[in-house]
C-alpha cells in the first residue's frame, strides 16, 4: 500500500516513525526535543507557544525522513488547549499539562453544574485541573480580555493537523481527543457546547469530529493527513489492544485503561470515560501513587535505586511476612481519599527487615492498581490480558508479583514510542480507505509488539491471598473508601 508516518508531539519532544503501511514495520525514525524552557529555566511550563511544536516537528523530519511518505497521522499531548482569535491567530500561549493554577477553577466548575454526578452524566468525567474545560474557566477568571477574544478552541493535535494542511477553513479533531476536553460526551458522541459557555463565558467554534478512518485532508503536495488523536488513544492503537485487554501504566502515578464497547457513566468520578481511536471506548482509572511508592521506599531504606529495591524485595516472599502497605502517600484518587496518608500494618519482630518492607512496597503499589482494575471489572469491563507499561515494568519484583495480583496474563512490551506507531497505523488506515483497499470499520492488521508474556499459573492462589490481605487492611482502615 505504501509508506506512512506517525508523529508523536509529546510535552517534551517530537518523535516520528516511518512505517510500511501493510506490515507496520518501522523503516526510519526521527527525534527532536521541543525548544522550550520552564518559567524559571527549569521544569515544564504551563504556557507554551505552539510554534515550538512546529519547530520541533521540522527538526525531527529533517534529512529527508519523510521522503516517499503518502500519509501522516498526528498524535499529541492531551489537555493542551490552543485558544485562537477569529483570524486564526493564537490569543495567548497554549495552556498545557496538569496546570495547578486551574485547581480552583475545577472546583468552581463542579459547583456551577451542580456537582460531580452532574458532570459524570454530562460528559463522562469530573473536571480536573488539567482538562481544557477547566483551563477555559481559569482563563475567563484571570485573563478576561484573552477569554473574550477567543473565538476558536483547538487541542494540540488539532492545531498541528490544521497547520500541516495549510490552515484551512475547516478544522477537525477525532472522538478520542474530543473526549478528553470536558465538553464532548463519549456517551452521546457530541459536544456539550453549553459547557464551553459555562467555562469561557461565551460560545466558541469547536473542530468538527471526524471518524477514526477519515482523512482530515490532503496537502497541496498530495500528502494525506489522517484524523489524528491524543497520545493515550494513539498508544493504545499502537499496542493493538482490543476487547479483553487493559493497560496499566506505571509512572509516578498510575493509570489503568481498557477497551470497552460502551461509554461508562461513573457518578463517583473514579472513571474517566474516554473514546479510543477505533470507534470503541477507553475508560480510564487513575491512581496517585505508583512508582512514587517505590521511590519513597528506596529513600527510606537508603538503597541506591529501584533495581536494588527490586533485588531486595525478591529476597522476601509473597505476603511480605504479613506487612501490608496502603500506598496513599499523596492522598489517593482511587479510592477517593484526598487527605489520606500511607499505612503500614503487620509489624512484628520477624517482619521488621528491609526485604519485607521492600516487598510490601511493590505489593502495595500493585494492589492499589488492582483496585483500579476492579473498578473497571465492577462495571462489566472484561480483563483477560494486562499490558504493563513504564520503566518499572521491567523490574523483576514487579514481574514476579503482577500476574497473580492482577489475576490475569501480563504482557510487558518492549520499549517503543507506541503513540507514534499508533499515529502511523491511523495514517495507514486512512490511506487504505482512500485507496479502496481497507474497510473504514476495520483498521490495518499490524502485528502486536514484541513482548514478554507472564502468566499467573500456580501462583494465582497465592497472589489472590496477598490481595485479600491488602483488601482487608484497606477496608478496616478506610471502610467507606469504595462505597458511595
Amino acid at each position: 500500500m505504501g509508506i506512512v508516518a506517525g508523529l508523536d508531539s509529546s510535552p517534551d519532544f517530537t518523535r516520528i516513525v516511518v512505517c510500511d503501511a501493510d506490515t507496520g514495520a518501522v523503516l526510519r525514525q526521527g527525534y527532536a526535543p521541543h525548544p522550550v524552557e520552564g518559567p524559571d529555566g527549569a521544569g515544564r511550563p504551563s504556557d507554551v507557544d505552539p510554534q515550538a511544536w512546529l519547530l520541533s516537528l521540522g527538526e525531527a523530519a529533517g534529512g529527508g525522513l519523510l521522503e516517499g511518505v503518502q500519509a501522516i497521522g498526528v498524535s499529541a499531548q492531551q489537555n493542551a488547549v490552543v485558544p485562537l482569535d477569529a483570524q486564526g491567530g493564537t490569543v495567548r500561549p497554549a495552556m498545557v499539562g496538569g496546570d495547578k493554577r486551574a485547581q480552583v477553577a475545577a472546583a468552581d466548575l463542579i459547583d456551577a453544574l451542580g456537582g460531580r454526578e452532574a458532570w459524570a452524566q454530562a460528559v463522562g468525567c469530573v473536571p480536573q485541573a488539567a482538562q481544557p474545560v477547566t483551563k477555559l474557566r481559569w482563563l475567563a477568571k484571570n485573563e478576561p480580555d484573552a477569554a473574550q477574544r477567543t473565538a476558536v478552541l483547538l487541542q494540540a493535535h488539532d492545531w498541528l493537523v490544521w497547520q500541516l494542511l495549510g490552515r484551512p477553513v475547516r478544522r477537525t479533531t477525532d472522538r478520542g481527543g474530543a473526549s478528553g476536553t470536558g465538553y464532548w460526551s463519549a456517551a452521546v458522541g457530541g459536544y456539550r457546547s453549553e459547557l464551553v459557555e459555562l467555562a469561557l463565558g461565551h460560545q466558541a467554534m469547536l473542530p468538527e469530529v471526524i471518524g477514526p478512518s477519515d482523512a482530515a485532508g490532503t496537502t497541496p503536495e498530495g500528502l494525506l493527513i489522517s484524523a489524528g488523536t491524543g497520545e493515550t488513544m494513539a498508544a493504545a492503537f499502537g499496542l493493538g489492544i482490543g476487547l479483553g485487554d487493559a493497560v496499566v501504566s506505571l509512572g509516578a502515578s498510575g493509570s489503568v485503561m481498557a477497551v470497552h464497547p460502551a461509554a461508562l457513566v461513573d457518578q463517583s468520578g473514579m472513571i474517566t470515560s474516554l473514546a479510543d481511536a477505533t470507534g470503541m471506548h477507553l475508560p480510564v482509572v487513575t491512581t496517585l501513587n505508583a512508582v512514587r511508592t517505590l521511590r519513597g521506599a528506596t529513600e527510606l531504606l537508603g538503597v541506591a535505586d529501584l533495581e536494588t529495591l527490586s533485588d531486595l524485595a525478591m529476597k522476601s516472599t509473597p505476603g511480605s511476612h504479613g506487612l501490608v502497605l496502603l500506598p496513599y502517600l499523596e492522598g489517593e484518587r482511587t479510592p477517593s481519599l484526598p487527605h489520606a496518608a500511607g499505612t503500614l500494618t503487620g509489624l512484628r519482630r520477624e517482619s521488621m527487615k528491609p526485604e519485607h518492607f521492600a516487598r510490601a512496597a511493590f505489593e502495595g503499589m500493585l494492589c492499589g492498581l488492582a483496585d483500579a482494575l476492579d473498578v473497571l471489572r465492577g462495571r462489566g469491563v472484561e480483563v483477560r490480558r494486562v499490558f504493563l507499561l513504564g520503566a518499572a515494568a521491567e523490574l523483576p519484583a514487579v514481574q514476579a508479583a503482577a500476574p497473580a495480583l492482577f489475576g490475569a496474563q501480563v504482557v510487558v512490551p518492549q520499549p517503543a514510542d507506541y503513540a507514534a506507531i499508533g499515529a502511523a497505523r491511523q495514517a495507514a488506515w486512512a490511506l487504505g480507505v482512500s485507496q479502496g483497499t481497507l474497510d473504514p470499520r476495520t483498521p490495518p492488521a499490524w502485528p502486536g509488539p514484541a513482548a514478554q508474556v507472564l502468566d499467573p499459573g500456580e501462583e494465582l492462589a497465592v497472589g489472590q491471598a496477598v490481595r485479600q490481605q491488602y483488601v482487608s487492611v484497606r477496608e478496616q482502615t478506610h471502610p467507606t473508601a469504595f462505597r458511595s
